[in-house]
């Protein structure tokens, strides 16, 4: 295979939505260098190469998100599927935390249109970082 064939468009295996959140990811964040955020989840492994970290901001009266970033060091899927979780989490004007905990990998990729079955391990990174940043801003304000 060579590099034309590689990087062939019309040979992408996803769905154009997967194509989409992947070369216009939502909600991701560069530099957190000056974000303060109510939580942060990080899951993965630098050694193994698939990493997440998610940022989240609540709304302390309604108890939603209202906003969530996010970053990854990871493959087109794990890039395609934090980003429409980032945007299935901010819809309607922020998911409500306890609905947010309760988000798995199979709505997203049913969002998605589908994810090639070897990549299912991809998809579960964002919505296990959201969780530890639910978690991580549950214990920072006292709230379960």
């Amino acid at each position: 295979m060579n590099d034309k064939q590689i990087c062939d468009v019309n040979n992408w295996l996803y769905s154009d939505v997967v194509k989409d959140h992947f070369l216009s990811p939502r909600n991701i964040l560069l530099d957190e260098s000056n974000y303060e955020a109510d939580g942060i989840g990080i899951v993965g492994s630098p050694a193994c190469g698939d990493m997440m970290v998610v940022w989240i901001k609540i709304d302390k009266d309604k108890k939603n998100i209202y906003e969530c970033k996010w970053r990854t060091f990871g493959c087109a899927s794990a890039i395609a599927s934090t980003s429409m979780m980032s945007t299935m989490v901010l819809e309607n004007d922020g998911m409500e935390i306890s609905k947010a905990k309760h988000i798995t990998p199979e709505a997203i990729i049913d969002r998605l249109g589908g994810l090639p079955d070897r990549k299912y391990h991809c998809s579960v990174l964002g919505h296990l970082a959201l969780r530890e940043a639910i978690k991580d801003y549950e214990e920072n304000y006292g709230r379960k």
